[in-house]
């Protein structure tokens, strides 16, 4: 889950400032004007994203310091996560209404990757269907060999986490798969990949961890090929009002979940929407689908109440225990409108 944009009126001292005509208004840092150059290109060369700040020496550190965070609580948590809900590190898509158990997670989370599938209009047909997968966040790699496995597809993952990567090999091999999925430590705003590389991009529940949403957006649009289907099924705030802010204890709620998961602020569904417009894709869509996950953080918090729970997150470390302590904190987000699980999907123009 899943690896700082705007949490509106909060950001950490250093990342204050914003770019006057950064499309999804994302606190950017304290720093002088600069012009940032997309590596997704036009035809004509001109870059398709608008000036904005360069980072400076202090938000650099920031940043880097986020993805320290994020890679060791992964190290520390995947173990756990593993040992009780499998190889899928995200939520699971529920009918309205119902309730969760451990026993029906798994069908859910499978039941997760292929509503998005659905919902982004990604072809079963063999002439149509996605070749080369990108998977942006990949955890142990539950996703890329599901899609691996469905569509016959060559999947690559990044991760920041290497005890993540060494896993998701590892089990891939296991599987018989080791020919076609690979797994590498990488930035997702600096991914290791040429321009136009794959026709599926699949980001799942790790856009929230982007400490810059513009950017993160762009490096899926430079390594999706042309006609490419671009999907991210992230963490979000509600959709403000053009003169809207979030209120107080708004705020102070999603900072103390942004503290505990190495979070940097928080975006809208709306917010994505912009930064996709700003880039030229095309067939924007997104829903929120915050109630059919409704029943996914009560199952993970009983879940940690077992004693397999409860003793295997003592020995995984602070971090982890940190997390868990916070996971009340999320139900109350969702309870109060104030969270949403959102998936945007595009493409990119043929």
């Amino acid at each position: 889950m899943g690896a700082l944009p705007q949490l509106h009126g909060w950001a950490p001292p250093s990342l204050r400032l914003r770019s006057p005509r950064c499309p999804s208004r994302c606190l950017l840092g304290e720093a002088k004007r600069t012009t940032y150059v997309s590596p997704w290109r036009s035809p004509s060369g001109r870059s398709r994203c608008s000036p904005r700040f360069a980072v400076t020496k202090a938000a650099s550190a920031e940043v880097e310091g986020l993805k320290k965070g994020i890679a060791e609580l992964y190290d520390e948590s995947s173990g756990l996560w593993e040992d009780i809900w499998g190889d899928h590190m995200h939520h699971g898509f529920y009918d309205t209404g119902t309730a969760a158990s451990i026993e029906d997670h798994r069908a859910a989370q499978i039941r997760m990757i292929d509503e998005a599938l659905r919902f982004a209009g990604v072809s079963d047909a063999p002439s149509k269907k996605p070749k080369r997968v990108v998977d942006v966040g990949c955890g142990i790699g539950g996703s890329s060999r599901y899609l691996a496995k469905k569509y016959g597809a060559q999947c690559q993952g990044i991760t920041l986490s290497p005890v993540q990567a060494q896993r998701a090999q590892a089990l891939s091999v296991a599987e018989g798969l080791a020919d076609r999925v690979s797994f590498q430590v990488a930035d997702a705003l600096n991914q290791p990949f040429p321009d136009g590389q794959f026709d599926l991009v699949w980001s799942m529940e790790s856009g929230e961890h982007m400490p810059d949403k513009e950017k993160f957006l762009s490096e899926l649009a430079r390594v999706a090929a042309p006609g490419a289907t671009i999907i991210i099924v992230t963490w979000c705030h509600r959709d403000l009002l053009p003169s809207e802010t979030l209120l107080p204890d708004e705020r102070n709620l999603l900072k103390k979940i942004c503290d505990a998961y190495y979070l940097p602020s928080w975006c809208s569904a709306a917010d994505y929407v912009k930064i996709a417009q700003s880039l030229s894709l095309e067939d924007i869509k997104t829903a929120d689908w915050s109630s059919n996950v409704a029943p996914f953080w009560p199952a993970v918090i009983r879940s940690a109440f077992t004693w397999q729970g409860f003793t295997s997150l003592l020995r995984s470390g602070w971090k982890t225990i940190k997390g868990a302590l916070v996971m009340p904190l999320m139900i109350e987000g969702y309870k109060k409108n104030l969270i949403k699980f959102a998936i945007i999907t595009c493409r990119k123009p043929a």
